[in-house]
């Protein structure tokens, strides 16, 4: 079977995948949608290479509503926008009656996407949800996968000739109007990039002039 046919049948065909499908797709820019998708064919391409055991359709719901928090529907929200796609997953899934435990790999899976050193420990989903991320935005595992697999997953789900830059622009809007939700983490660097008057704040400032006193 060719890769690209192997591609397609990754996808979960079930009411449940094409629901979150179509939710995506009516609430994300094109962008942001094919992205989504490439991370969950990242992911489930790393987690069968590697021999990880992960739910298709958990991981391909988590990687859907990853970056949902970067969109318009969130420009009043306070939270880390990855918390808002956790609860959106979260409610979503809920609707679906599925098990809690469900919900919480999924909920975790979204919420830790940016947070290194944490999720490739943890459950397959959530493992390759940041994996797959990590290799969409950024190429890391590049060499993970083979050529014809790159080939694959770029024809199916086509990568924006400027996606770098339209990405930054995508988080730089997602979290401009809460910038102390990007407080320790690297979600900083994409307000420093686009805004030079932003100020980053310091944990040692904080921890010195904190109120205790000794």
């Amino acid at each position: 079977m060719s890769t690209s046919r192997v591609l397609s049948a990754m996808i979960p065909d079930s009411k449940l995948a094409r629901e979150v499908t179509q939710l995506i797709r009516d609430t994300e820019s094109e962008l942001l949608f094919s992205h989504s998708t490439r991370v969950y064919l990242w992911g489930a391409l790393l987690g069968k290479q590697q021999g990880l055991a992960f739910d298709p359709e958990l991981l391909y719901v988590a990687a859907m509503f990853h970056d949902i928090g970067l969109t318009s529907k969130y420009r009043e929200s306070q939270l880390r926008f990855e918390v808002d796609g956790a609860n959106a997953a979260r409610d979503f899934l809920r609707s679906h009656n599925l098990s809690e435990d469900d919900v919480d790999k999924v909920w975790t899976a979204v919420a830790l996407h940016t947070t290194p050193g944490i999720p490739e420990h943890m459950h397959g989903e959530i493992a390759l949800v940041q994996a797959g991320a990590g290799m969409d935005v950024a190429g890391r595992g590049f060499e993970d996968f083979t050529d014809e697999q790159r080939d694959a997953v770029i024809a199916a789900y086509p990568r924006d000739p400027d996606f770098a830059a339209k990405m930054i622009d995508a988080f730089y809007h997602g979290m401009k109007h809460r910038p102390g939700s990007t407080f320790g983490t690297f979600n900083d660097d994409f307000l420093a990039y686009k805004d030079p008057s932003f100020e980053r704040v310091n944990l040692c400032s904080i921890i010195l002039n904190s109120s205790w006193k000794r």
